[in-house]
């Protein structure tokens, strides 16, 4: 790896800290932990899961999903119900609440984002929108 490789490699991982920190200091609500901010937020996108579905999606092992739809279901967030064609399985959802809740996150996130992208120059914007579409394939999100 050249220099300039390690240099760019060390710069955008910082921007991403950082620009991270942003968003996240931006929650209207600190009711959930980030875990559970991330599971609802995968709900919310992906729509109903089965408890085994939504820990591959988050990354984590099923009991610790299962701990974290627990604490969902005590919020009001989410709810497990019978899987329809598979007595072994649940079908996690998102309440009324739930998608009030990650829905009033997004926005605030996105209001203080779409401020940021108000100060910088159309160039800079088309910029961001490339660069947006590589780091989500970097991150392995090809939506």
């Amino acid at each position: 790896m050249s220099e300039s490789e390690r240099v760019l490699t060390s710069r955008l991982r910082l921007a991403v800290v950082r620009l991270n920190r942003r968003l996240r200091a931006q929650r209207t609500n600190s009711a959930t932990t980030l875990t559970q901010l991330s599971a609802l937020s995968c709900l919310h996108k992906c729509g109903q899961l089965t408890p085994g579905e939504l820990a591959a999606k988050e990354g984590v092992q099923p009991p610790s999903m299962t701990r974290v739809i627990t604490a969902l279901e005590e919020l009001g967030y989410a709810t497990r119900s019978p899987h329809p064609s598979d007595g072994r399985q649940a079908i996690v959802a998102l309440t009324d609440a739930g998608r009030a809740y990650i829905e009033a996150d997004i926005s605030a996130r996105e209001a203080w984002l779409d401020k940021r992208l108000a100060e910088l120059t159309d160039e800079e914007r088309t910029v961001l929108a490339r660069a947006a579409e590589i780091i989500d394939r970097m991150a392995g999100n090809q939506n």
